[in-house]
């Protein structure tokens, strides 16, 4: 990566050909695309990194959504609320941090229930979106760079033909175009993962207040029973 780096910024033209008739490696082609690629592949590699982080974040065991609520409905036909609350207290998932304020205050008035309840889905779910946000600069970003090293390469192209008389001579015009050709595409590689993984996620996020609106009823529907 540094050695890519320092080629690009040096001189984009420094680096081997490949013969004619073959694509070359994909480190010829990167560096092909010019010093536009060295911000194209740090959004890539800022994207990947809130990618993971997400993915570890947002995992069914972390959020609580891999049988946490069969527990909990399980703990109130056996020990009602207090049974209820020592497994919120147990097990620290978001879901579970949804439910405790509705367990520890089951015996308040219906609204301030449901209002303490909102509040801390609401918490949850700005938590859980927090580091989503990178995700969509990259994906609006990544694109306009590419457009940039594509009006950049076009710019080398006809520099070359007014100053090196290359008029006829497409050859000469081929470093250009490629740096134009390369960064699109880069840009539009980094740019669409990111935003898959943007909606992914989001995706992920909606199912969990989901769930946590269906249990909530469910556990008041258990607890009302039960007194």
């Amino acid at each position: 990566m540094n050695a890519m780096i320092t080629a690009l910024a040096a001189d984009p033209a420094s680096v081997p050909a490949a013969p004619a008739g073959e694509l070359g490696s994909l480190y010829e082609i990167l560096v092909s695309g010019g010093p536009v690629m060295i911000p194209i592949g740090l959004c890539s590699v800022v994207a990947l990194t809130y990618a993971v982080e997400r993915w570890l974040r947002l995992s069914a065991k972390r959020l609580g959504t891999d049988g946490f609520g069969r527990e909990l409905l399980g703990a109130i036909e056996q020990g009602g609320v207090e049974r209820g609350l020592e497994l919120c207290r147990a097990r620290p998932t978001a879901l579970a941090r949804v439910m405790q304020p509705a367990l520890a205050r089951f015996g308040a008035p219906f609204l301030e229930r449901e209002k303490l309840v909102e509040d801390a889905g609401q918490r949850e779910v700005r938590r859980l979106s927090a580091n989503l946000r990178p995700l969509v600069v990259i994906a609006m970003i990544a694109p306009l760079l590419g457009l940039l090293g594509t009006v950049w390469g076009i710019i080398v192209a006809f520099s070359t033909i007014a100053l090196a008389e290359g008029l006829g001579k497409p050859e000469l015009l081929a470093n250009g175009i490629s740096q134009a050709l390369v960064t699109t595409a880069a840009g539009l590689v980094v740019a669409i993962p990111a935003q898959a993984a943007y909606h992914y996620f989001r995706g992920r996020i909606d199912r969990f207040a989901w769930r946590a609106e269906e249990l909530y009823g469910q556990v008041m529907s258990r607890l009302e029973a039960r007194a």
